[in-house]
């Protein structure tokens, strides 16, 4: 039996030993950017149709609010949707959620204050803004279908996520972690948010989880729960298995429940880029053709310099293997699940808009409104999440050292 391996000539794989990035050479195939390439086979079997599909099938579930009975049942069908892949090591984190008291009326920050032109994570906010914010008017959802769906209120208490796990051939004992938010709010069907990045992470599972891929190294692929009450669950995660990193256990039976870290790739909101909002506050009707990927990483952390590293290496991998859409680096990744892992392993956010300045300047008007929801986009903004799907599955399939066999 023979193997392809899947490589990039002349890069580095950035990997983590000893709490410092480290450097792996890839191997040179003669095969690179040709019809058999093995990056571009495995590229090639992600499928627009599979992944609308896919958001379509979370958006049963509304908005997938956390505490509900909807959001239990979506995180069943997430993991079904995995075993199905073929990704049958599925697993769950089970933690308890106590949401803060809330603050007393009339106390709240930045009231009667101008808007600050400093955006969340880092940067400043230019140009036309309009309004942000969280949709609570249940009367705001126009479809009494969606309305309903989601009229269960969250509960404190016990709340679950799941992961499946590639387990490497040769590096059982190291992997990366692969992650999109399961879970949204603002009484629509978060199809963008975040829908759209689970439905990738989901994707990303089914093409590795291929009978004829191999990987040396181990990839988690993990839909978070509870990220719109301040990340929760990735903390949860954090909490619970960073010590267990890189532990054989049984002692001598290679089997590593929690593989050392060597980086975490996040994925939140990948549909909408359609550019500033106008003047008069409203935005173009498509997708704008110069629309791109953002990549993220947070220059304050303390692993900022190998998540950089990282960032750019993903950025090579859009411009080598994504069929449409270019890919920038930025320095203000926030507010999303990477963010627990930042100073610990290497992190990374890919995204529609830069979190802090455009996105929080209002670029995407369906950010927690009811408006969205699965029939909001059109093919060209699914097109702009595949872009996406391309770009993490080249650059993971040569981080982990992924081979095809014959």
């Amino acid at each position: 039996m023979s193997r392809r391996r899947i490589s990039l000539a002349g890069a580095a794989a950035i990997a983590l030993a000893g709490g410092a990035a480290r450097a792996q050479n890839a191997t040179p195939t003669p095969q690179a950017d040709t019809i058999d390439d093995p990056v571009r086979i495995m590229v090639s079997r992600l499928d627009l149709e599979q992944y609308k599909a896919t958001i379509k099938g979370l958006t049963q579930f509304g908005d997938r609010r956390q505490g509900t009975d909807r959001n239990r049942a979506a995180v069943d069908w997430i993991e079904a949707q995995l075993k199905s892949y073929g990704c049958t090591n599925t697993e769950r984190i089970t933690y308890d959620y106590q949401p803060a008291p809330r603050p007393t009326a009339g106390r709240g920050p930045g009231r009667g204050r101008a808007p600050s032109n400093v955006a969340s994570g880092g940067g400043r906010i230019r140009g036309y803004r309009i309004r942000t914010g969280v949709n609570t008017d249940s009367l705001a959802q126009k479809d009494q279908k969606i309305r309903a769906t989601d009229s269960q209120p969250t509960t404190p208490g016990q709340r679950q996520e799941v992961y499946c796990t590639k387990i490497g051939t040769t590096h059982p004992n190291e992997m990366y972690i692969v992650g999109g938010h399961m879970d949204g709010h603002g009484w629509g069907q978060a199809a963008n948010d975040d829908g759209s990045g689970s439905a990738l992470v989901m994707q990303l599972a089914r093409v590795f989880s291929g009978p004829d891929v191999q990987t040396d190294r181990s990839i988690r692929f993990i839909l978070w729960n509870n990220e719109e009450t301040g990340l929760n669950g990735a903390r949860a995660y954090v909490a619970q298995r960073e010590a267990l990193q890189g532990k054989e256990e049984p002692a001598g039976s290679g089997k590593y429940p929690e593989p050392k870290w060597l980086g975490m790739i996040q994925h939140d909101m990948m549909l909408f880029d359609h550019g500033m909002p106008r003047p008069d506050g409203t935005m173009s009707p498509e997708q704008r053709p110069e629309a791109d990927v953002n990549i993220e990483f947070q220059s304050t952390a303390r692993q900022a310099d190998a998540a950089a590293k990282l960032a750019w290496f993903f950025q090579t991998a859009n411009e080598r293997y994504a069929t449409d859409y270019p890919a920038a680096v930025g320095q203000h990744m926030t507010n999303t699940d990477s963010q627990p892992f930042q100073d610990i392993v290497p992190a990374i956010s890919l995204r529609e808009n830069e979190r802090g300045a455009q996105i929080g300047a209002g670029w995407d008007p369906q950010w927690h409104q009811p408006t969205d929801v699965y029939t909001t986009y059109g093919d060209k903004d699914f097109r702009l999440g595949l872009n996406a799907a391309q770009t993490t599955l080249a650059a993971l399939a040569q981080l982990s050292g992924a081979t095809l066999k014959r």
